[in-house]
Protein backbone atom coordinates (compact mmCIF):
# COMPACT_ATOMS: atom_id res chain seq x y z
CA UNK A 1 0.00 0.00 0.00
CA UNK A 2 1.41 3.64 -1.56
CA UNK A 3 0.68 5.44 2.06
CA UNK A 4 2.34 9.04 3.11
CA UNK A 5 2.96 8.94 6.96
CA UNK A 6 0.46 10.52 8.11
CA UNK A 7 -1.88 8.75 5.79
CA UNK A 8 -0.62 5.12 8.23
CA UNK A 9 -1.58 7.11 11.37
CA UNK A 10 -5.22 7.70 9.97
CA UNK A 11 -4.87 4.00 8.69
CA UNK A 12 -4.79 2.63 12.26
CA UNK A 13 -7.15 5.75 13.53
CA UNK A 14 -9.72 4.41 10.79
CA UNK A 15 -8.90 0.73 10.92
CA UNK A 16 -7.66 0.22 8.26
CA UNK A 17 -7.86 2.60 5.16
CA UNK A 18 -9.07 1.57 2.24
CA UNK A 19 -8.26 -1.93 3.48
CA UNK A 20 -10.31 -3.35 6.56
CA UNK A 21 -7.68 -5.94 7.20
CA UNK A 22 -4.40 -4.60 6.89
CA UNK A 23 -4.56 -5.05 2.98
CA UNK A 24 -4.69 -8.55 3.76
CA UNK A 25 -4.21 -10.88 0.85
CA UNK A 26 -6.81 -12.84 -1.27
CA UNK A 27 -6.27 -14.09 -4.49
CA UNK A 28 -8.37 -15.63 -7.21
CA UNK A 29 -10.03 -12.53 -8.32
CA UNK A 30 -12.31 -12.60 -11.83
CA UNK A 31 -12.55 -10.62 -15.13
CA UNK A 32 -16.17 -8.95 -14.59
CA UNK A 33 -19.07 -10.68 -16.39
CA UNK A 34 -20.50 -10.04 -19.37
CA UNK A 35 -22.71 -6.93 -19.59
CA UNK A 36 -26.68 -7.77 -19.55
CA UNK A 37 -28.75 -7.22 -22.93
CA UNK A 38 -29.59 -3.75 -23.23
CA UNK A 39 -27.20 -2.65 -20.58
CA UNK A 40 -24.22 -0.58 -20.97
CA UNK A 41 -21.14 0.10 -18.50
CA UNK A 42 -18.79 2.86 -17.75
CA UNK A 43 -15.47 2.40 -15.74
CA UNK A 44 -14.21 5.15 -13.63
CA UNK A 45 -10.89 5.20 -11.69
CA UNK A 46 -11.70 7.78 -8.42
CA UNK A 47 -9.17 6.89 -5.82
CA UNK A 48 -10.27 4.17 -3.17
CA UNK A 49 -12.98 2.38 -4.80
CA UNK A 50 -15.31 2.28 -1.27
CA UNK A 51 -16.26 5.53 -2.35
CA UNK A 52 -17.35 5.63 -5.75
CA UNK A 53 -19.99 2.67 -5.29
CA UNK A 54 -22.58 4.95 -3.13
CA UNK A 55 -22.81 7.60 -5.39
CA UNK A 56 -23.47 5.78 -8.56
CA UNK A 57 -25.53 3.12 -6.73
CA UNK A 58 -27.60 5.76 -5.36
CA UNK A 59 -28.58 6.96 -9.34
CA UNK A 60 -31.99 5.93 -11.03
CA UNK A 61 -30.86 3.76 -13.89
CA UNK A 62 -28.13 2.30 -12.46
CA UNK A 63 -28.23 -1.62 -12.31
CA UNK A 64 -25.13 -2.42 -10.17
CA UNK A 65 -21.52 -1.40 -9.15
CA UNK A 66 -18.66 -3.55 -8.63
CA UNK A 67 -15.05 -2.25 -7.01
CA UNK A 68 -11.71 -3.77 -9.14
CA UNK A 69 -9.19 -3.04 -10.60
CA UNK A 70 -8.38 -2.20 -14.08
CA UNK A 71 -5.91 -0.29 -16.37
CA UNK A 72 -2.44 -2.51 -15.44
CA UNK A 73 -0.47 -5.39 -16.74
CA UNK A 74 -1.51 -8.51 -14.56
CA UNK A 75 -3.89 -11.12 -14.70
CA UNK A 76 -5.88 -11.71 -11.79
CA UNK A 77 -4.38 -9.16 -9.48
CA UNK A 78 -4.66 -9.28 -5.46
CA UNK A 79 -5.32 -6.46 -3.78
CA UNK A 80 -1.97 -6.56 -2.26
CA UNK A 81 -0.25 -7.02 -5.47
CA UNK A 82 -2.13 -3.44 -7.00
CA UNK A 83 -1.47 -1.64 -3.71
CA UNK A 84 2.25 -2.43 -3.85
CA UNK A 85 2.08 -0.96 -7.31
CA UNK A 86 3.21 -4.46 -8.63
CA UNK A 87 0.57 -4.57 -11.50
CA UNK A 88 -0.17 -1.05 -13.14
CA UNK A 89 -3.93 -1.13 -11.81
CA UNK A 90 -5.66 1.36 -10.38
CA UNK A 91 -8.37 1.12 -7.92
CA UNK A 92 -12.27 1.67 -10.01
CA UNK A 93 -15.44 0.73 -10.29
CA UNK A 94 -17.53 -0.85 -12.35
CA UNK A 95 -21.47 1.00 -13.26
CA UNK A 96 -23.62 -1.21 -15.38
CA UNK A 97 -26.49 1.16 -16.12
CA UNK A 98 -29.27 1.64 -18.37
CA UNK A 99 -29.07 4.28 -21.35
CA UNK A 100 -32.77 4.55 -21.52
CA UNK A 101 -33.03 5.77 -18.02
CA UNK A 102 -29.85 8.16 -17.15
CA UNK A 103 -27.11 8.94 -20.04
CA UNK A 104 -23.45 8.35 -19.76
CA UNK A 105 -22.95 12.12 -19.46
CA UNK A 106 -24.81 11.92 -15.99
CA UNK A 107 -22.16 9.20 -14.93
CA UNK A 108 -19.57 11.91 -16.14
CA UNK A 109 -20.96 14.44 -14.24
CA UNK A 110 -21.64 12.34 -10.78
CA UNK A 111 -18.08 10.75 -11.53
CA UNK A 112 -16.60 14.44 -11.36
CA UNK A 113 -18.19 15.51 -8.45
CA UNK A 114 -16.34 12.95 -6.26
CA UNK A 115 -12.84 13.24 -6.99
CA UNK A 116 -10.20 15.55 -6.94
CA UNK A 117 -8.79 16.03 -10.47
CA UNK A 118 -6.27 18.22 -9.64
CA UNK A 119 -4.12 15.64 -7.75
CA UNK A 120 -1.55 13.07 -9.37
CA UNK A 121 -0.34 11.36 -6.20
CA UNK A 122 -3.45 9.71 -5.47
CA UNK A 123 -6.99 10.89 -3.88
CA UNK A 124 -6.76 12.48 -0.47
CA UNK A 125 -5.23 10.66 2.18
CA UNK A 126 -4.55 7.38 -0.21
CA UNK A 127 -1.36 8.13 -2.28
CA UNK A 128 0.13 5.99 -4.91
CA UNK A 129 -0.51 5.54 -8.93
CA UNK A 130 -3.14 3.48 -7.68
CA UNK A 131 -5.46 5.67 -6.80
CA UNK A 132 -4.82 8.49 -9.86
CA UNK A 133 -8.24 9.15 -11.47
CA UNK A 134 -9.29 8.27 -14.81
CA UNK A 135 -12.36 7.66 -16.93
CA UNK A 136 -11.94 4.18 -19.15
CA UNK A 137 -14.16 4.25 -22.28
CA UNK A 138 -15.11 1.74 -24.14
CA UNK A 139 -15.76 3.23 -27.51
CA UNK A 140 -15.70 6.45 -29.41
CA UNK A 141 -18.46 8.03 -28.40
CA UNK A 142 -17.66 6.86 -24.50
CA UNK A 143 -14.15 9.03 -25.64
CA UNK A 144 -16.13 11.85 -27.37
CA UNK A 145 -18.24 12.83 -23.99
CA UNK A 146 -15.41 12.23 -21.63
CA UNK A 147 -13.12 14.01 -23.72
CA UNK A 148 -15.70 17.09 -23.69
CA UNK A 149 -16.16 16.86 -19.69
CA UNK A 150 -12.98 16.71 -18.96
CA UNK A 151 -12.44 20.55 -21.40
CA UNK A 152 -15.48 21.86 -19.46
CA UNK A 153 -14.10 20.67 -16.06
CA UNK A 154 -10.83 22.60 -16.88
CA UNK A 155 -12.83 25.49 -17.74
CA UNK A 156 -14.65 25.32 -14.86
CA UNK A 157 -11.89 24.77 -12.22
CA UNK A 158 -9.58 27.15 -13.94
CA UNK A 159 -6.94 24.56 -12.06
CA UNK A 160 -4.59 21.60 -14.38
CA UNK A 161 -7.09 18.99 -14.37
CA UNK A 162 -4.84 15.47 -14.86
CA UNK A 163 -7.55 12.90 -14.99
CA UNK A 164 -7.01 11.01 -18.07
CA UNK A 165 -9.18 9.59 -20.73
CA UNK A 166 -7.97 6.19 -21.01
CA UNK A 167 -8.95 3.21 -23.65
CA UNK A 168 -10.62 0.33 -21.36
CA UNK A 169 -8.76 -3.12 -20.67
CA UNK A 170 -9.87 -5.77 -18.18
CA UNK A 171 -12.12 -5.02 -15.28
CA UNK A 172 -10.72 -7.42 -12.70
CA UNK A 173 -13.26 -7.48 -9.78
CA UNK A 174 -12.08 -6.73 -6.47
CA UNK A 175 -12.19 -9.72 -3.50
CA UNK A 176 -15.30 -9.70 -1.96
CA UNK A 177 -14.97 -8.02 1.54
CA UNK A 178 -14.06 -4.82 -0.67
CA UNK A 179 -17.80 -4.98 -2.33
CA UNK A 180 -20.23 -2.49 -1.05
CA UNK A 181 -18.19 -1.51 1.98
CA UNK A 182 -20.16 1.85 2.43
CA UNK A 183 -23.26 -0.68 3.39
CA UNK A 184 -21.69 -3.67 5.38
CA UNK A 185 -19.17 -1.85 7.01
CA UNK A 186 -20.84 1.76 7.78
CA UNK A 187 -19.45 2.48 10.67
CA UNK A 188 -15.88 1.82 9.71
CA UNK A 189 -16.24 3.17 6.53
CA UNK A 190 -17.44 6.54 7.54
CA UNK A 191 -14.63 7.06 9.84
CA UNK A 192 -12.22 6.42 7.29
CA UNK A 193 -13.94 8.82 4.57
CA UNK A 194 -13.98 11.21 7.11
CA UNK A 195 -10.27 10.55 8.37
CA UNK A 196 -9.31 11.40 4.66
CA UNK A 197 -11.05 14.43 4.49
CA UNK A 198 -12.61 13.68 1.45
CA UNK A 199 -15.83 15.64 2.00
CA UNK A 200 -13.66 18.24 2.82
CA UNK A 201 -11.56 18.49 0.33
CA UNK A 202 -14.51 18.34 -2.15
CA UNK A 203 -16.56 20.92 -1.30
CA UNK A 204 -13.70 23.14 -1.48
CA UNK A 205 -13.64 22.07 -5.28
CA UNK A 206 -17.00 21.83 -6.34
CA UNK A 207 -19.10 23.78 -3.49
CA UNK A 208 -22.91 22.93 -3.40
CA UNK A 209 -22.34 20.41 -6.38
CA UNK A 210 -19.72 18.19 -4.29
CA UNK A 211 -21.29 14.72 -3.48
CA UNK A 212 -21.53 14.01 0.00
Amino acid sequence: MQRTLAHSILFLLALGGCDPDGARAQSGTQAAPPVPDAMAEAIFAGGCFWCMEGPFEALDGVRSVLSGYTGGHAQRPSYEDVGRGRTGHLEAVRVVYDPSRISYERLLEVFWHNVDPTDDGGQFCDRGATYRTAIFVLDAEQRRLAEASLARVRAELRQRVVTRVLNASTFWVAEAYHQDFHRTNPARYQSYRLSCGRDRRLRELWGAAAAH
